[in-house]
């Protein structure tokens, strides 16, 4: 596919108060590529994709992540240490200080939008302080064609100025760097951090309000893939749980690897254009999709490079966080455009590192509802011999960080949303067995890839199912190519005592996490949870 974002017009930036700059508008990759070399802000990987540092930050800063508290969010956005709020008049004079301080510079200014279903799109202007920050926005925002351009309506502005540090004292922020949405005035407002993950993340966050509120969609932090058959699966998961890997699968095509939404008409569309991958210890043995995805026009974060140029993907003396984003037609196994239809199957994915959990499980509406609030996989100290008591990690609707509203809100339209579409929902273990982190093994990936696509290919429909004890999930009692004694939890512990212990302190772990939404949930959501001791 070729880059189709190169045009004749010019924009004037008045209208947002940047005056006298000069604007480069709309740069191709490979421009935009050259002139991050040219800067001496990147250089040229072995592979051919761009290598930049993104500075003092090689992640995202929830902590100063912000929502402007006005008529519009007051009463909608659930307020608290996640969704922090930010006054109007704070927000308007450190708007006008970024917008004199990028004035008279050289900037570069991309306009693309958000949605590939277009009934639902946002349309966005990026302006932004460096060519690699453009080229990531031209990666991960969908492209509109040369005609598109022409009567181009941007609806949000992104304005990124990394350069651009705050003061505490006088702006309003916790330190130097922030992230601001401004729901009134439709701008994401980033300064202080090169991390481009700010990008991506701000308009999620701003979709993530807008669509179920405006647009009667759900929007879902998850992975997409649509098979022969028409049917689309969906894949939630934290980091860790094999989201991407499950999802790519070469007998069907991939939707999206991140952000969807599933609309009233019941499709599942992407979000973005783009792949914003973890290169942390890549192979082209274990992820050949994403490792031969990383050539001209793709960006790497935060990598170290040989001599030669070639990427060292074992080397976090940077970051753990080393990160690529690509354009999706990199990846050749793609449904055009990403939209699916008829959603039939969702699987939740987490690695218990308790080995309590089934590997697969089916749920009720009211289990689905409840585990999609839990958002839960387990985090394992660390890898060093004697370290064996992993810790419990609940984010909210799998992505907790990126919803304004309250989590009990996506779950009800999920759960209606299930019922009118009947979709089964699976929940899979691709953690321990046989005992915790420590005692215990991971799940054979090649096991959960057999119970996925027997999920998937009807494989469990008939087949005879038997109730967890504490968490009351429906085991099937048998599976194409899997072991039956692998499928209930308890029979691969050699004490059950033990088993049945650490399966009562998981359990309590949950309800303890689930408190704080008990208020908002109704009856068939709270029918989900463990039984209580």
């Amino acid at each position: 596919m070729v880059d189709n974002n190169q045009t004749t017009k010019t924009v004037s930036l008045k209208e947002y108060g940047i005056e006298n700059v000069k604007v480069q508008y709309q740069l191709s990759s490979q421009e935009l590529h050259d002139k991050t070399i040219e800067l001496g802000q990147g250089v040229e990987a072995a592979n051919g994709a761009v290598a930049v540092n993104t500075g003092e930050f090689t992640g995202r800063s929830p902590k100063d992540r912000f929502i402007v508290r006005d008529s519009i969010t007051e009463d909608k956005v659930w307020w608290g240490n996640i969704n922090i709020p930010f006054s109007p008049e704070k927000f308007d004079a450190l708007y006008d200080k970024v917008a004199k301080y990028i004035s008279g510079k050289e900037v570069f200014v991309r306009d693309s939008y958000a949605c590939a279903d277009r009934t639902r799109g946002l349309n966005i202007r990026v302006v932004t302080e460096t060519p690699w920050a453009n080229m990531f926005a031209h990666n991960m925002f969908l492209r509109p064609t040369e005609e598109e351009l022409k009567d181009f309506d941007p609806e949000w502005l992104i304005l990124n100025v990394p350069s651009f540090m705050a003061d505490p004292e006088i702006d309003g922020t916790r330190q130097h760097n922030f992230a601001i949405l401004n729901f009134s005035r439709k701008i994401v407002l980033i300064g202080g951090t090169g991390y481009t993950g700010e990008i991506k993340k701000g308009i999620f966050s701003a979709l993530n309000f807008i669509m179920p509120v405006d647009k009667n969609t759900l929007p879902m932090h998850c992975s997409a893939n649509v098979g022969d058959n028409g049917e689309t699966a969906i894949f939630f998961g934290l980091s860790g749980t094999g989201k991407t890997t499950l999802s790519a699968d070469p007998d069907r095509k991939l939707i999206g690897d991140d952000e969807h939404g599933w609309t009233s008409e019941n499709s599942v569309f992407n979000f973005e254009g783009g792949c914003y991958a973890k290169v942390i210890n890549l192979s082209q043995e274990h992820e050949p999709d994403i490792y031969n995805a990383i050539k001209r026009g793709a960006i790497l974060e935060n990598v170290v490079l040989d001599k030669n140029g070639d990427v060292d993907f074992a080397d976090t003396s940077i970051t753990q966080n080393t990160r690529v984003s690509y354009p999706i037609y990199h990846i050749n196994n793609i449904q055009e455009p990403s939209v699916g239809h008829n959603p039939k199957n969702i699987f939740f994915l987490t690695a218990d590192a308790f080995g309590v959990l089934p590997p697969i499980s089916k749920l009720t509406p009211g289990q689905a509802a409840y585990h999609f609030i839990s958002g839960y996989t387990a985090k394992v100290a660390g890898t060093e011999e004697g370290v064996n008591e992993p810790t419990p990690n609940f984010s909210a609707c799998f992505g907790a960080p990126f919803m304004p509203l309250h989590p009990t809100k996506y779950a009800e339209m999920l759960s209606k949303k299930m019922k009118d579409a009947g979709v089964n929902v699976w929940l899979v273990n691709t953690g321990w067995t046989g005992g915790p982190y420590g005692v215990g093994s991971r799940m054979k990936l090649k096991y959960t890839r057999a119970m996925i696509a027997a999920a998937l290919e009807g494989g469990l429909k008939d087949v005879e199912f038997e109730k967890h004890p504490i968490f009351n999930l429906m085991m099937p009692k048998s599976c194409p190519n899997v072991p039956s004694e692998v499928l209930n939890p308890r029979e691969t512990w050699a004490d059950k005592d033990k088993y049945d212990a650490k399966a009562k302190a998981l359990a309590k772990s949950f309800k303890e996490n689930f408190s704080k939404y008990e208020s908002y949930a109704n009856d068939e959501i709270l029918s989900g949870a463990p039984i209580s001791e």
